[in-house]
C-alpha cells in the first residue's frame, strides 16, 4: 500500500507540473478567476457520480470541505493571477516552496516545533527564490510575489488535508472542496473578466485538461495518497511538480531561463529535498518484529 501511494503521488506531481501549461494558456487570454471557477466546478461534477452512496456526509466533513475549499480558492487565485506576470517555470518552482513552509504552518497551528533542518531549508530556499525571481537584479517581479503568497496557502491546504481529510471518504471530500473553490472563483470572475473568453478553443482545451486531470484526478489522488504516505515522503514527492513544470514549459511553451535563474531553481529544489531529510537516519537499524 505504501509503494502504491508513493507511485500515486508521483503521478500527481507529473499531472500538476504539466498542468501549469494550461494555466499559462489561460493567462495569455488574461483569464484567472473564470478559468479556475469553471475548472473546479467541472471537476466537482465529474466526481459526483463516483461518490459512494452508502457514505453519509456528516457536518464535520462539510466544515472541513468548506475550510479546504476557501484555502484552495485563495491558493489557486494567487497562483493563476501570478502567472500573468511571470513565467510558468517560475510559478512551478516558487509554488514548490509550500513543502518548506508546511513545517512552520504546523508550528503556528498545532504547536509542532520545526526542526533545525526546516529553518535552514527556508534560508536556502529564500536564496534560490531571490535568484529565480530577480535574475540577480534587485527588483522582484510582482508575479513572483503572488506565487510566493500562493505557496503559503498551498502549504496550508496540504496541512488541512494531512490533518483532517484523512478522516473522510476521499472522493466526496475532493468534490466538496472543488465546489467551494469553484463557486468563489466564478463569482469573482463574473465581475472582473470577460465571459466570452471561455469560448475560445485553446481555453476550452486548457479547462478540460485541468478539470479532468489536474483537479479531478490529481487532487482526489492527493487526498487518497496522503492517507497512506508519511507527510515527509508526500511533500518530497509532490514537490517534484516543479521539475515537471519547468520541463513542460521548455518543451511546449519554449520558455527559457537565464543561467542564474536555473541556479535558483536548483537551489530551491535542493532546499525542498533537504527539508525532508530530517527523519532520515542511515544508521538506524529496524528491530525484527
Amino acid at each position: 500500500m505504501r509503494l502504491k501511494a508513493d507511485l500515486t503521488l508521483f503521478a500527481v506531481a507529473f499531472i500538476w507540473g504539466t498542468a501549469f501549461i494550461t494555466q499559462g494558456i489561460a493567462a495569455q487570454y488574461h483569464l484567472a478567476y473564470l478559468f479556475n471557477g469553471v475548472s473546479f466546478l467541472l471537476a466537482s461534477l465529474i466526481l459526483i457520480p463516483f461518490i459512494p452512496r452508502e457514505k453519509k456526509i456528516v457536518w464535520k466533513q462539510w466544515k472541513w470541505m468548506l475550510i479546504a475549499g476557501v484555502i484552495l480558492f485563495c491558493a489557486s487565485a494567487l497562483q493563476q493571477v501570478g502567472i500573468f506576470y511571470t513565467k510558468v517555470a517560475n510559478a512551478g518552482f516558487l509554488t514548490s516552496l509550500y513543502t518548506v513552509f508546511t513545517p512552520f504552518l504546523l508550528w503556528l497551528g498545532f504547536r509542532e516545533r520545526p526542526h533545525w533542518v526546516d529553518v535552514l531549508a527556508v534560508t536556502i530556499a529564500s536564496v534560490g527564490a531571490y535568484l529565480l525571481s530577480t535574475a540577480g537584479s534587485f527588483q522582484i517581479q510582482p508575479g513572483d510575489g503572488l506565487e510566493l503568497a500562493g505557496a503559503v496557502f498551498w502549504g496550508l491546504h496540504f496541512v488541512v488535508l494531512g490533518k483532517f481529510a484523512s478522516e473522510f471518504e476521499p472522493i466526496s471530500f475532493a468534490a466538496g472542496q472543488f465546489l467551494i473553490s469553484g463557486a468563489l472563483n466564478l463569482l469573482l470572475g463574473l465581475g472582473l473578466e470577460p465571459l466570452g473568453q471561455l469560448t475560445l478553443l485553446p481555453v476550452i482545451g486548457a479547462i478540460l485538461y485541468r478539470a479532468a486531470l489536474s483537479i479531478g484526478i490529481g487532487y482526489t489522488l492527493q487526498v487518497w495518497g496522503q492517507r497512506h504516505t508519511p507527510p515527509t515522503d508526500a511533500a518530497l514527492i509532490l514537490g517534484l511538480e516543479a521539475v515537471f513544470a519547468v520541463t513542460a514549459a521548455w518543451l511546449i511553451l519554449k520558455q527559457t531561463l537565464l543561467p542564474i535563474q536555473i541556479l535558483g531553481c536548483v537551489i530551491i529544489l535542493f532546499a525542498v529535498m533537504f527539508s525532508q531529510m530530517k527523519d532520515w537516519n542511515p544508521w538506524k537499524v529496524e528491530k525484527p518484529a
